[in-house]
């Protein structure tokens, strides 16, 4: 027997029904709903609109912005920095003119793939933007100190960094270009003193080169300003660089010490140590024998900190960084100084043990004075053939000098025709010799380098 479909289930039959599409599940497809037109056009206009006006506020700072007296930047460092935004602004450009096409396109005609394309070029120029303002807002926070109370402040550490720039350029045995701007000055809680050298790229700028030497220095170095050897020694780091003494000093020291019978892991140890020697060393000669009491200062801590031996660091081992000065020191005929210095050095941490290679520590009473008479006695091609000790000369008579500018700086009247760098080691005389309370040491020495 044949059974018969009905006409409602027949799949196929003439003049019958097609069966239901099974249920999925899911709602069918529908296309996305047009916004209305007026939400889309401010939507699209606030797209151009936002990151239009957020470039053209990272504007150049203006030749007076930051105020007119002397703690004030210069033109030519504001000059500098606008040239760095405005190296920037055209890549800002390029990404803002990208977003304004799109914004046009889409305007024409919303369909999604021109939509996306909107969003996308405006988060490429937000992205450009928060760079540029990143670079906009550090010179904007650094140049804005100089309108608070620390700015004069500010101007006597610049006025020191001056000082050296125009005492080095000035004895060199032959000419050299003369770097500008000069150095400028930059204070930061909690930090150790630091330099950020003219030309390096810095990841703060989002590794755009700095356009002129910086100078940081902590707030509790400013207060104290016998401390601020500091100065002299970060603004040698930039001297090393600009005097094209970068690979010249390691590889002299490196050989001197090789050709001395140094093993070669003391002699590569001390050829990495070169920067921060030679800035120990530099800022000696600058400051004279005050120079050694700021170093101390800052060396002097816990046994286990003075002992730290760093593989891959920088800094000398502390232990024997006093050491290098203090040899130095006596060179430069000051040798009761010296063993004072040394003494009180060798009375703290004498029996200490250093956790460093024993090597290192056997051979330094015969390396530190081969690394001082290295870096500072032998001549240098980048000088004029001149050595260190010939382009700064420090001796008794300008240690007169800074004794004298002490006393009159403790009295409050005008410390003489004394080079500014030479006011920290009168500072630090005034203050080892009681002549004046620390306060009034402090405001005279501020205030007679504002006059300068």
């Amino acid at each position: 027997m044949t059974t018969s479909l009905s006409p409602r289930t027949a799949p196929g039959r003439a003049g019958g029904a097609a069966s239901p599409a099974r249920p999925t599940g899911r709602p069918p497809a529908r296309p996305p709903a047009a916004p209305p037109p007026r939400v889309l056009r401010s939507w699209l206009r606030a797209q151009t609109l936002n990151v239009t006006r957020h470039a053209a506020a990272l504007r150049p700072f203006g030749p007076t912005e930051f105020g007119t007296g002397p703690q004030a930047p210069s033109p030519g460092h504001v000059a500098a920095v606008n040239r760095l935004l405005a190296q920037l602004g055209t890549e800002l450009d390029s990404r803002t003119s990208a977003v304004v096409q799109a914004a046009r396109r889409a305007s024409s005609a919303p369909t999604g793939p021109a939509l996306r394309e909107l969003v996308t070029r405006t988060e490429e120029a937000h992205g450009a933007v928060r760079a540029t303002e990143a670079v906009w807002d550090w010179y904007f926070e650094f140049f804005g100190q100089r309108q608070s109370r620390y700015g004069p402040w500010l101007l006597a550490c610049d006025r020191i960094a001056l000082d050296v720039y125009q005492d080095v350029y000035m004895g060199l045995g032959r000419a050299k270009s003369v770097p500008a701007p000069p150095p400028m000055s930059y204070m930061r809680t909690g930090f150790s003193p630091a330099t950020f050298r003219r030309d390096v790229r810095l990841q703060r700028l989002g590794s755009q080169p700095n356009p002129f030497p910086i100078v940081q220095l902590p707030y509790h170095r400013l207060v104290n300003p016998w401390t601020l050897g500091a100065i002299l020694h970060e603004i040698s780091h930039n001297l090393h660089t600009e005097l094209g003494l970068s690979r010249a000093v390691p590889e002299a020291l490196h050989a001197r010490l090789r050709e001395a019978g140094a093993p070669p892991a003391v002699a590569g140890t001390w050829a990495r140590w070169n920067r921060e020697t030679f800035a120990d060393l530099l800022g000696l000669l600058l400051g004279g024998p005050a120079i050694v009491a700021s170093l101390i200062d800052i060396l002097a801590r816990s046994p286990a900190s003075v002992t730290t031996y760093s593989p891959a660091g920088v800094h000398p081992l502390p232990l024997l960084r006093t050491r290098v000065s203090t040899v130095l020191l006596a060179r430069m005929g000051f040798p009761e100084q010296a063993r004072a210095f040394q003494a009180v050095w060798d009375r703290t941490y004498g029996g200490v043990r250093p956790a460093a290679p024993e090597a290192l520590i056997r051979t330094a009473p015969r390396v530190v004075p081969l690394v001082v008479d290295t870096l500072c006695y032998r001549p240098f091609e980048a000088l004029g053939r001149r050595s260190l000790a010939q382009v700064f000369s420090f001796d008794q008579r300008h240690e007169a000098m800074v004794q004298e500018a002490g006393a009159r700086l403790a009295r409050g009247i005008d410390p003489g025709i004394v080079p500014e760098r030479f006011l920290i080691g009168a500072a630090r005389h005034a203050l080892d010799r009681r002549l004046a309370p620390p306060d009034v040491i402090a405001r005279h020495f501020y205030r007679d380098l504002g006059r300068r």
